[in-house]
């Protein structure tokens, strides 16, 4: 009988999956529809982007404050959107997270997005421990 239900739930599944649901959709209709709407949708994107943009610079300024060596960290800030190549190989990333508890992918992209101000200065260290270390 465990084979006849699955076979059903798979029968339900299916189309969930194949078709999802509109709801984002008109959401985004809705929003972009309405002159209102998309103005504050549109200043509350400034604002993210704004919040985005401190926060690279800020990074950046703790880099360069924290690592004593004279690396140049300045394409942090020639960089653009909510993610962050930090320049850091696997093994660094991989130190990253094992040492420091700072997640991001095994070559070295980190979200800004996810990043408050209050806490670049501990991902500045742990970049720069990571990197030289």
């Amino acid at each position: 009988s465990a084979c006849r239900v699955r076979s059903q739930i798979k029968r339900i599944a299916r189309p969930m999956y194949s078709n999802p649901p509109v709801h984002g959709a008109r959401i985004v209709a809705n929003v972009v529809g309405n002159p209102d709407l998309f103005k504050e949708w549109k200043d509350e994107m400034e604002v993210m982007a704004g919040r985005i943009k401190s926060v690279r610079k800020l990074l950046y300024e703790e880099l360069s404050r924290s690592d004593g060596t004279g690396k140049d960290w300045s394409f942090i800030l020639r960089q653009i959107g909510m993610f962050s190549f930090t320049g850091l190989n696997k093994e660094q990333s991989e130190k990253m997270t094992g040492k420091w508890h700072v997640y991001m992918t095994k070559d070295g992209r980190i979200s800004l997005a996810g990043l408050s101000s209050a806490k670049c200065s501990y991902l500045a260290g742990a970049i720069v421990d990571s990197y030289h270390n």
